[in-house]
């Protein structure tokens, strides 16, 4: 598998989304008779229900406490970041991470917070006792077996045993690594490296495996898991989506949600004001991110559902599934994991000169 790329050492050819399209099916489906709902397993209980596969960042420019209860009210979830600037500073207004989670659940909804495995068991106890409904343990690259002498390390099997909420833990990129997490217990495992629209991980480090090839290889972890143990740990793909086309060819790779961050940016409920900053930007040893503008283009209602105003794919995100799932004849997200899928990297280009040449529509950057 791979090709040489000098002596003695072969790479894969990997994909990302610009470079694949999806095949119509032989059979079209009306979008409005399509099931979209995302589960989300909890221990012992029925698991939580999302209305719509989409989760927002735990970035400081996307979610806060207003941004959290709208983007649940509309079918979704966003996760707040335990390490940002909600839960470090009385204004933006307690004692906080307690006081932040009582906060999303008074407006009646789901509250998903995130932390840096280091900090986890501390704030996963936290914030469980408080009332979240959802812990993600997050950071650059996540493994089962992480060695230090300096410090103790995560013990992710006995954080997830004894956390009585989900937990989702990312982010990974391969299938062995996948795996091994879901191993460890998970709700959900969280699928990227560096393709945030913020994040310089890639430039900075080198690491990184472009979103299709890692969705792709990561479904086959969950798949061969789940026919291991017959428990289903689903996967969300989580950056370098900016528009509903990445987005659905993320689920037909495989993926059983997406995160999105960028996208939601530009969302006048966003915190970050029509700007956006990755979460490693302000690491004091070796910043991974950077500050963004993009500006502010419409509600969130109108990002996920329309009406769209601009012609470039970002807005109407949850139109753009279903109708995508319409077209290549899938009823439900797992049929839509089956779409047939072509290498294709003219599929932006072809024909789309003007747009190209007039920076309109396909031929924005």
């Amino acid at each position: 598998m791979g090709m040489w790329i000098g002596r003695n050492r072969k790479a894969r050819v990997t994909y990302g989304f610009d470079e694949i399209a999806l095949v119509p099916g032989r059979v079209t489906i009306n979008p409005n008779e399509l099931d979209i709902t995302f589960r989300l397993p909890r221990k012992e209980a029925e698991p939580l229900e999302l209305k719509i596969p989409i989760l927002a960042s735990a970035m400081d420019g996307v979610v806060d406490v207003r941004f959290a209860i709208a983007m649940s009210r509309l079918g979704g979830l966003a996760v707040l970041n335990l390490e940002g600037v909600q839960t470090r500073y009385k204004n933006p207004q307690e004692d906080l991470i307690a006081g932040r989670v009582r906060q999303i659940k008074d407006g009646g909804v789901l509250a998903a917070v995130s932390s840096i495995p280091q900090r986890a068991a501390e704030f996963g106890r936290i914030a469980q006792e408080a009332g979240a409904d959802v812990f993600v343990v997050q950071s650059t690259v996540s493994t089962a077996r992480h060695i230090s002498s300096e410090y103790k390390s995560l013990d992710l099997g006995k954080f997830c045993r004894e956390m009585r909420i989900p937990v989702i833990v990312g982010n990974t990129v391969g299938y062995d690594v996948t795996f091994e997490i879901m191993e460890c217990g998970p709700a959900a495992v969280l699928v990227g490296v560096g393709p945030g629209a913020a994040c310089t991980s890639r430039g900075v480090l080198g690491l990184g495996v472009p979103q299709v090839t890692a969705t792709v290889d990561c479904a086959a972890a969950r798949d061969a898991y789940f026919k291991k143990t017959s428990r289903y740990v689903p996967i969300i793909t989580d950056g370098g989506m900016s528009r509903g086309g990445d987005v659905c060819k993320a689920l037909a790779c495989g993926a059983d949600a997406v995160m999105v961050g960028s996208a939601f940016a530009k969302a006048q409920e966003a915190p970050g004001c029509g700007y956006h900053w990755g979460m490693a930007t302000p690491h004091a040893n070796l910043p991974r991110g950077t500050r963004i503008k993009v500006g502010t283009t419409g509600s969130l209602k109108q990002i996920l559902f329309g009406p769209a105003e601009v012609d470039d794919g970002s807005q109407n995100l949850v139109g753009a599934i279903t109708t995508c799932m319409g077209n290549v004849g899938a009823r439900s997200i797992a049929e839509f994991q089956q779409t047939e899928i072509i290498i294709a990297p003219s599929i932006k280009t072809e024909g789309k000169l003007f747009q190209t040449v007039q920076s309109v529509g396909m031929g924005t950057s």
